[in-house]
């Protein structure tokens, strides 16, 4: 008799297991000749070795599958086992327009044209710039994009970054240490890392450093390769701050650049680097620029006439 015991890494057991094991006893009536026990991070496996072989190939696609889709259901359980690939539903099922599927089997895509063109732009791209109002999906769609690059292996790691100044704002006036003061304008990125990865998952990449969350200024001086990084709210970086993010583009990077030009919490002595770098890059090969509007807005329909209301003050 053989034994084997597999170990669940940054996953939460009972997102596997299902309530009360459901899922486990689902897969003992699919390999009744093996001695299948959960406990805890731990799933141990006795009996044949032949048999055992199959049933860690057919839980491998399980965890596959619930790395992919944020979710596994008995139905999924039974379609992966009565598969003669061992492939999963998501296998038979990919649809285009989903970037990420996100936790609880949440399907995040593009929801307007505008946010489809950067999809389709970074495809094409290595260096995007995303330029619109509040609302408009800049950031999230970026966040997908990172992620599903992620998850697909295209890059090793995830580099989230914004300049440290937001409407008046002091860091030194905040609370706590340099983490606890960066938090609150980490904020958005937090959230939408949140919705598209499970918990322990997220918690096990921000350790490991597969995804890092830093200011701006933490980026001088590297290079940063096999990443994909996102700049957020460059409209409140300066010049000098934008040439030095961009020029730390390493080999096999993609670079997403997102602001609002409209909402620039710089000193009035200091000139933003987004609005200089809409005007010099434009032409260059390789660089593409995405002006998402009102239209893009997603949130509350008021976000749409508040920023018309004060367009009109302009």
């Amino acid at each position: 008799m053989t034994e084997r015991i597999i170990t669940l890494e940054s996953i939460n057991p009972a997102e596997i297991f299902g309530v009360n094991d459901k899922n486990i006893e689902l897969l003992k009536l699919f390999f009744p000749k093996l001695k299948i026990i959960a406990r805890g991070e731990i799933v141990k496996i006795c009996g044949d070795k032949d048999e055992i072989t199959t049933f860690e190939t057919k839980f491998e696609t399980i965890l596959m599958h619930y790395d992919k889709l944020g979710k596994v259901t008995e139905h999924d359980i039974i379609e992966i086992m009565e598969s003669d690939s061992g492939k999963s539903m998501f296998d038979k099922e990919q649809n285009d327009d989903v970037l990420v599927h996100g936790r609880n089997g949440m399907l995040i895509k593009a929801r307007t044209p505008n946010q489809q063109v950067m999809v389709d732009e970074c495809q094409k791209n290595d260096l995007l710039f995303a330029i619109g109002p509040a609302g408009s999906g800049k950031t999230y769609t970026a966040v997908a994009l990172a992620v599903r690059a992620l998850k697909n292996k295209e890059v090793k790691r995830i580099v989230l970054t914004r300049p440290a100044v937001e409407a008046g704002e002091n860091l030194g006036f905040l609370p706590g240490d340099l983490r606890d003061k960066l938090d609150p304008y980490l904020q958005p990125l937090y959230d939408a890392l949140r919705d598209m990865i499970p918990t322990q998952k997220l918690l096990s990449y921000w350790e490991d450093g597969t995804i890092e969350i830093a200011p701006l200024a933490f980026m001088r001086g590297r290079t940063l390769d096999n990443a994909f990084v996102i700049l957020d709210e460059a409209q409140n970086s300066t010049e000098n701050q934008l040439k030095m993010f961009l020029t730390r583009m390493g080999k096999s990077a993609k670079f997403i650049v997102t602001g609002d030009i409209t909402q620039i919490d710089l000193p009035r002595n200091q000139s933003s680097g987004l609005v200089q770098a809409t005007k010099i890059l434009q032409n260059i090969e390789g660089i593409s620029f995405i002006f998402l509007t009102e239209k893009d807005i997603i949130r509350h329909k008021l976000v749409t006439r508040i920023i018309n209301a004060y367009n009109k003050l302009n």
